[in-house]
């Protein structure tokens, strides 16, 4: 019996296996190839091939700019567009490049159901498709949390509409997308990938690490203000975006304690999870209101073992029993996040249960657990 056909829609996606771009989409879609036929349709970004078969997967990457200034979507859109304003310019034409090259692959494809990541655009480019297949949309927070306005929301209205189900990260935004008059509507997280690692061997100065694309949501400015009130302790920061060099004069009059490691590929950023002793999440709401649904990032420190601190926010605190399997402080509270390293980094005792307890926590979110809920809801929602 042939295989039920799948067509993915998203704007994040590597253009290489480990090059550091988030790979919460590919991870699902290698889940999903289990038992679909699953073909990935993508913005083109530098380096990548238009066509190509990674694994299992389709993947197809439409082109929609001038090749040299083709990179709005090269990482996080809204972020992208909020730091350049040529990068503002590119998003009509991404739109509408979009619009049409799901519409070219859906009659090169024939899928059976569309699953669409992101609202705006991925879920308005299939909306009108949804007629003739099923559609679940997922939203991952950026375009729920922020694109507010009228017309922003007129948008979100229409996907929600149009989709059979409506997939989110945590209960506040179910709640949200049930006052855009969503019907079904599901908690069902990215999932997160696993290394076996085995931590340093707990000398010297507490090492911590954060994770992030470096944009106004994660707080790093927070984290950084709040280093310098705890002296015996350094910070890896792995990740790149538009507040690299605010980020760099924070950190200046903390000398050496710092490091920028950059965008990390999977086993680079294994091996930052096994020297750590603790890793930081201090997410917080933008001016935009963008702010993290659920990071996969934290889920992957949590798998690994490593005790977490990370902010009270929707949908952290939904994966962390705070005492048990992390702990939770105020979002945007740099005192408050000092007090609670001071803790952790002073009982290591401590540090290890809670990472023992995180890593147990974390496997109701691994990419495996995640990906059978995903093939299941597809099927179901395919009749």
């Amino acid at each position: 019996m042939a295989r039920p056909r799948a067509l993915v829609v998203a704007t994040t996606y590597p253009a290489r296996p480990g090059d550091g771009t988030p790979a919460f989409v590919r991870d699902l879609c290698l889940e999903l190839a289990a038992e679909f036929d699953v073909t990935v349709l993508v913005p083109a970004v530098p380096g990548a091939p238009a066509r190509e078969h990674d694994g299992p997967l389709t993947v197809v990457r439409h082109r929609y700019f001038w090749r040299r200034w083709e990179t709005v979507a090269d990482g996080a859109i809204l972020e992208n567009v909020r730091a350049s304003r040529g990068a503002a310019l590119q998003v009509p034409f991404l739109v509408a490049s979009q619009w049409l090259a799901v519409r070219r692959e859906f009659r090169r494809v024939r899928p059976h159901v569309i699953h669409a990541h992101w609202l705006i655009p991925a879920g308005v480019s299939a909306r009108a498709l949804s007629r003739r297949a099923p559609l679940v949309v997922t939203t991952l927070g950026g375009d729920l949390y922020a694109l507010g306005g009228t017309v922003g929301r007129w948008f979100k209205r229409r996907v929600v509409a149009a989709a059979r189900t409506v997939t989110v990260m945590n209960a506040d935004m179910a709640a949200r997308v049930r006052e855009l008059g969503g019907t079904d509507v599901r908690v069902m997280p990215m999932g997160a990938r696993f290394a076996v690692v085995t931590p340093a061997p707990a000398t010297g100065p507490v090492r911590m690490l954060a994770v992030g694309r470096l944009v106004e949501k994660k707080g790093f400015d927070v984290l950084l203000s709040a280093l310098r009130e705890v002296p015996d302790a350094s910070l890896t920061i792995v990740g790149d975006g538009p507040e690299r060099a605010a980020l760099g004069e924070l950190a200046a009059p903390l000398g050496g304690r710092v490091t920028f490691a950059g965008q990390l590929g999977r086993a680079e950023l294994d091996a930052e999870l096994a020297r750590a002793d603790i890793a930081v999440f201090p997410s917080r709401p933008a001016a935009s209101g963008d702010q993290d649904g659920l990071p996969v990032a934290m889920l992957e420190a949590m798998g690994s073992g490593l005790a977490v601190i990370a902010s009270d926010l929707a949908g952290l605190n939904e994966a962390i029993e705070d005492g048990v399997s992390g702990v939770l402080v105020a979002a945007g509270d740099p005192a408050a996040l000092a007090a609670a390293v001071r803790d952790v980094a002073g009982d290591p005792r401590r540090r290890a249960a809670l990472g023992e307890a995180a890593a147990r926590r974390a496997q109701a979110y691994s990419v495996e657990a995640v990906g059978a809920g995903y093939r299941a809801l597809l099927v179901e929602v395919m009749g």
